[in-house]
C-alpha cells in the first residue's frame, strides 16, 4: 500500500514524464491580491498567467498546492470533523496547460494516472460532463464526452448541470466547462444494490469526487455574456486526502496515514480511544484537521489576530480548542504539544514546518491559553444569564444573549446549548440565527463591490519604470468603473508607469496624470493579479490622449527612506539579538515604518539603543544602493539574500543591497543610506507570541520630534527658573511636595479631630435621636472621615448629616447608627430625597450615604430636609 508521501511523489513524477515543470507550492496565505486571503485552489498562483498579465515560464506545469477553504464561496468549516472528507487545509494535486494541450490530453493522462499507474479499478470510476445551458446558449460538452467514451462505458459518463460542471473564477473572468472524476468506494454488496451512477453528486460519503478537470475556454464579462479566450487553459485539481483514502482502502480521509498519526497522539493526550464515542471522535478529527491549518498559516506568515486573514486563523484555532475543552476534557493548552507529530508526518514534503517549529509552538500555546481564559469568562457570564432566566421563572435563554456571548466573547453557540441543557434550559435558536444573519448582511453590504467591464483603448502590457523615474510619458491601456460603499472610483491601467503599486508592505504612490486637456488625481496605486492599478475619483474626459504620469515625489522620497531603513533595522536586529530574527511583516508609509520580527522576549531599552546606533552609523556612512534587477534566484542567494517563509519568489528576482544588507525586495529605495537622514525607534511591542514590533521614524520626522523634545525641555526649564541642572531641580521639587503633602495631611487630621469634638459637643436631642448637623467647608474625604469618627463616639440613636461645598460643588453626607437602621431608617433613602434640593442625586449603604449636586445654595435646606425626613 502506498503511503501518502509516496502518492504525492508519484503524481509529480508522472506529470514530469509528460514534460510538465514541477513547481513548489505557493504559500497558503495570499499576499498582494485584494480578492483573496488564502490560496483556495491550485490555480491561484497562476491567475496572472490565466488573465494574461504575466507570461508562462512553462506551458505545462504540475504541483501539489497547500489550500485553505473556510470562508466565502468555499465555506466548509462547520462540516469539518463531522463528515469523512471535508477539510480546512488540504493539498491539491494539479496539472496545467497554458495554451498547449487541451481536453484530449487532460482526459487521457488523468485516466492513465488513475488506472494504469495507481491501479484504481476503472469499474469504480465515473466522469461527469457539462450538459449545456440554454440560457447561456451553450450546448453539451460533446467533445469531452467523446474522449471519455474511449476509456469508459457510456453509463459511467454522466451529464452534470451548470452548478457542478461549469467552473468560474468569479463573477467575471476566465471560465469554462469541467469534467469531474468520481470514485465509488462502497463494498461490493452495496454497489450491487444501487449503481454508483445514481449516487454521483448526491453527497454520499463513499461516492465522491476526486479530480476536477477544468477546460477554460471562455471569459465572463461584467454584463454576464461570454466571449472566447484567445489562449485556452487546462486547470485540474485532485484532492490529495481523498486520493489517499481511495488508494489505502479506507472509507474516511481521517483513517489514512495523512491524519492517523495525529489522531493517535490526540487520543493518547486525552486518554480516550478513537472510536469510543461519536462526540470525542468528531473532536479528534476537528483538532487533527485544524492543527495543520494553524501550523501552515503561521509558517506562511499569518499570525492569529482580530482582523481579516488573522481572524480566520484565530477562529479555526479556537474551534479546535473548544472541541478539546468540551469533548476531550482539555482545560489547558494542548495542541502545541501535537506539533512534533505533524512535523514528522509532513516535514519531509514541507521543510518550512521544521524550520519554524519554535515560533509555531509559542504562538499556538499563547493563543490556546488566551482562549481558555475567554471560555472561563464566557461560562461566568452564561451562569449569570441562566440565573436571571431561572429567577424570572423561564426556561429559555433568548437568542440575543446567546449571540452576544458568541460575537463579543467568542463563546460558541453549541457550547452555550450544551451548558444550558445541563441546567434544564434551552436557547432560542431562531433569534440567534436572525442576529447572525443581520451581522452577515452588514458585512456583505460593507464589502459589496460592483465592478464594470474593462474598456480597452489599446492592447499591451504595463511596464514599471518607477525605479528610475518619477515622471514618465504614458497612455491609458484600459479602464473600468468600480462602486463600493456609495463611492465611485475608476481603475486605470497605463502602458508605462512610474507609480509604485502597494505591495511588500509599502503603500502605493499617489500623484497625477496630466494631459494637454486636464489633470487627474491618482489617489492610490494597487496591485491586482500582479497588474498595477491606478485609482482615480474621476475619469479623464480624453482618455485616449497622451499623458504625463507624475508621482508625488515628497511622499515617494519619504517612503523610500523608510523602506531602506527597514532593511538596515532588519540587519541591525540580527546583529544585536541573534540570527533567529526573521521578518514577519512590515508597513512602509511616508510618515513612518513598522517592522515585525520573530523574537521571544521584549527588546530592552539598551538593545533598542544599540540597534539605533548601528543603523544611524550606516546612514552616516552613506552606503550606496546596489540594485540587482532580474537576477537568477540562485545568484541572489549566493549574494546572501535571505528568502522569507511565506513568500513566493520567481526564477528571477530583484535584490536590494546596501553594503552587508542584502534582501529580496521589489520596493523603492534611496540611492544611498545618507538620504535617510536619521532614524529614531519610537515604540517596541508584542504582536503575538514570539513576534515583536518596532515602529520608527526617519529624516524630517526625527527633526520634528527633536524640535518638540527641545521645546518641551525649554518650557520645563522655564518652570524651574532655568535651573542649570533640571533633573536635580525636579527631584528637589518632588521631595518638597511630598513633605508639604505630609504636613497638609497631618493638619487635616488635627482639623478633623477638632471638628469632630465640636460637633459631638453640639449634638442635640431631636425626636429621640442624637442629631449632629453642620455645614463644613471641607473636602468630601474629610467629611466622610469625620462622619465615621462621630459614629464611633456616638454608637446609638445617631443621625449625622453634613453639608459641604468644595470647589463650587455641593455634597450631602448622612451617617446613621445601627440601631436606627434596624428601626427602619435608611441613609440612602434620606439622601436621595434631600438631594433634590441641590439638584442632584446619590445613594449608598443603609447606614452611610452621600449625594452630589449642582446647586450649592440649596445645601442648608437639604441638611434640614434630612432631619425632617428622619423624624417621619
Amino acid at each position: 500500500m502506498l503511503t501518502a508521501n509516496e502518492i504525492r511523489d508519484s503524481f509529480k513524477s508522472f506529470f514530469e514524464s509528460k514534460e510538465h515543470l514541477i513547481v513548489p507550492s505557493a504559500p497558503m496565505v495570499v499576499k498582494d491580491d485584494p480578492t483573496l486571503m488564502f490560496t483556495n485552489a491550485g490555480m491561484n498562483q497562476f491567475k496572472d498567467i490565466i488573465l494574461g498579465n504575466a507570461p508562462a515560464k512553462s506551458k505545462r506545469v504540475a504541483d501539489s498546492q497547500k489550500c485553505l477553504r473556510v470562508s466565502g464561496k468555499h465555506n466548509d468549516l462547520e462540516e469539518v470533523g463531522h463528515d469523512t472528507y471535508h477539510h480546512t487545509m488540504f493539498e491539491m494535486l494539479g496539472n496545467w496547460s497554458f495554451g498547449d494541450y487541451f481536453k484530449k490530453e487532460a482526459i487521457s493522462w488523468a485516466w492513465e494516472y488513475l488506472v494504469d499507474v495507481l491501479k484504481l479499478n476503472p469499474e469504480h470510476l465515473y466522469a461527469t460532463v457539462f450538459e449545456g445551458s440554454p440560457e447561456e446558449n451553450l450546448g453539451r460538452d460533446d467533445e469531452a464526452a467523446s474522449y471519455w467514451e474511449q476509456y469508459s462505458p457510456k453509463d459511467h459518463i454522466i451529464n452534470g448541470n451548470k452548478k457542478d460542471n461549469f467552473w468560474e473564477m468569479g463573477d467575471t473572468g476566465p471560465c469554462g466547462p469541467c469534467s469531474e472524476i468520481h470514485i465509488d468506494l462502497r463494498p461490493a454488496e452495496e454497489r450491487a444494490k444501487v449503481s454508483g451512477r445514481d449516487l454521483v453528486n448526491h453527497d454520499h460519503p463513499q461516492v465522491i469526487e476526486i479530480w476536477n478537470l477544468v477546460f477554460m475556454q471562455y471569459n465572463r464579462k461584467a454584463d454576464g455574456s461570454l466571449e472566447g479566450l484567445p489562449a485556452k487553459v487546462i486547470d485540474t485539481g485532485m484532492g490529495f486526502e481523498r486520493l489517499c483514502m481511495a488508494l489505502q482502502g479506507k472509507t474516511s480521509n481521517y483513517d489514512t496515514d495523512v491524519f492517523q498519526p495525529i489522531i493517535r497522539a490526540i487520543a493518547q493526550l486525552a486518554g480516550i480511544n478513537y472510536g469510543a464515542a461519536r462526540e470525542s471522535d468528531v473532536a479528534m478529527r476537528v483538532i487533527a484537521d485544524h492543527i495543520r491549518t494553524i501550523a501552515f498559516s503561521i509558517t506562511d506568515g499569518q499570525l492569529p489576530s482580530n482582523a481579516k486573514a488573522g481572524y480566520v486563523i484565530r477562529r479555526i484555532l479556537r474551534r479546535a480548542v473548544r472541541y478539546g475543552y468540551t469533548f476531550l476534557g482539555q482545560k489547558e493548552a494542548f495542541m502545541y504539544r501535537l506539533l512534533p507529530v505533524l512535523i514528522d508526518n509532513m516535514g519531509g514534503a514541507y521543510p518550512e514546518l521544521k524550520a519554524q517549529q519554535t515560533l509555531i509552538e509559542k504562538v499556538m500555546k499563547e493563543e490556546e491559553e488566551s482562549f481558555l481564559r475567554t471560555l472561563e469568562t464566557g461560562i461566568r457570564l452564561l451562569d449569570k444569564v441562566m440565573a436571571e432566566v431561572k429567577a424570572a421563572g423561564k426556561t429559555e435563554i433568548n437568542g440575543v444573549n446567546a449571540f452576544t456571548l458568541y460575537d463579543t466573547y467568542g463563546f460558541p453557540l453549541d457550547l452555550t446549548e450544551l451548558i444550558c441543557r445541563e441546567n434544564g434550559l434551552t436557547v432560542n435558536i431562531d433569534e440567534f440565527n436572525i442576529q447572525m444573519q443581520q451581522q452577515k448582511e452588514r458585512a456583505r453590504n460593507a464589502a459589496a463591490v460592483e465592478t464594470g467591464d474593462w474598456v480597452t483603448l489599446k492592447e499591451g502590457d504595463t511596464e514599471f519604470v518607477g525605479y528610475d523615474y518619477t515622471e514618465y510619458e504614458t497612455s491609458i491601456l484600459r479602464y473600468r468603473q468600480v462602486k463600493q460603499k456609495n463611492q465611485t472610483l475608476y481603475q486605470i491601467v497605463l502602458d508605462k508607469t512610474p507609480f509604485y503599486a502597494e505591495s511588500g508592505g509599502q503603500v502605493g504612490d499617489t500623484g497625477v496624470l496630466v494631459s494637454e486637456f486636464e489633470t487627474i488625481d491618482i489617489v492610490d496605486t494597487k496591485k491586482e493579479n500582479n497588474l498595477p492599478i491606478h485609482i482615480a475619483k474621476k475619469l479623464p474626459e480624453h482618455p485616449e490622449a497622451p499623458m504625463m504620469a507624475c508621482v508625488d515625489t515628497d511622499k515617494r522620497v519619504a517612503c523610500a527612506a523608510n523602506h531602506s531603513c527597514t532593511h538596515l533595522i532588519d540587519e541591525a536586529l540580527r546583529e544585536v539579538l541573534g540570527t533567529h530574527v526573521e521578518q514577519k511583516g512590515s508597513l512602509v508609509t511616508p510618515e513612518s515604518l513598522r517592522f515585525d520580527f520573530s523574537h521571544f522576549q521584549k527588546v530592552t531599552d539598551e538593545e533598542i539603543r544599540k540597534v539605533e546606533h548601528l543603523v544611524n552609523a550606516k546612514i552616516r556612512e552613506n552606503v550606496p544602493l546596489t540594485d540587482h534587477r532580474d537576477l537568477p534566484i540562485e545568484q541572489a542567494k549566493e549574494l546572501g539574500a535571505i528568502a522569507l517563509f511565506g513568500e513566493k519568489y520567481g526564477d528571477r528576482v530583484r535584490v536590494v543591497q546596501f553594503g552587508s544588507s542584502v534582501e529580496f525586495c521589489g520596493g523603492t529605495h534611496v540611492s544611498a543610506t545618507g538620504k535617510i537622514g536619521m532614524v529614531k525607534i519610537i515604540s517596541e511591542s508584542s504582536v503575538a507570541a514570539g513576534v515583536r514590533r518596532i515602529e520608527a521614524i526617519t529624516g524630517e520626522k526625527v527633526e520634528a520630534m527633536l524640535d518638540a523634545i527641545q521645546d518641551t525641555m525649554a518650557d520645563l526649564k522655564a518652570l524651574f527658573n532655568n535651573a542649570p541642572d533640571l533633573k536635580a531641580a525636579i527631584r528637589k521639587h518632588i521631595e518638597e511636595n511630598v513633605g508639604l503633602k505630609k504636613q497638609v495631611e497631618d493638619f487635616m487630621k488635627e482639623k478633623e479631630a477638632e471638628v469632630k469634638n465640636r460637633l459631638i459637643a453640639e449634638a442635640k436631642e431631636i425626636g429621640g435621636m442624637k442629631v449632629v448637623k453642620a455645614i463644613l467647608p471641607m473636602p468630601a474625604d474629610a467629611v466622610k472621615n469625620i462622619a465615621f469618627q462621630v459614629r464611633q463616639a456616638i454608637s446609638e440613636k445617631l443621625l449625622f448629616v453634613a453639608g459641604s461645598v468644595n470647589e463650587g460643588k455641593p455634597m450631602l453626607t448622612v451617617m446613621i447608627s445601627d440601631d436606627l437602621v434596624a428601626a427602619g431608617l435608611k441613609a440612602g433613602a434620606l439622601v436621595k430625597e434631600a438631594a433634590k434640593l441641590i439638584q442632584g442625586g446619590g445613594g449608598g449603604q443603609p447606614h452611610f450615604a452621600t449625594a452630589g449636586g449642582k446647586n450649592p445654595e440649596g445645601i442648608i435646606s437639604a441638611v434640614e430636609k434630612v432631619v425632617e425626613l428622619a423624624q417621619g
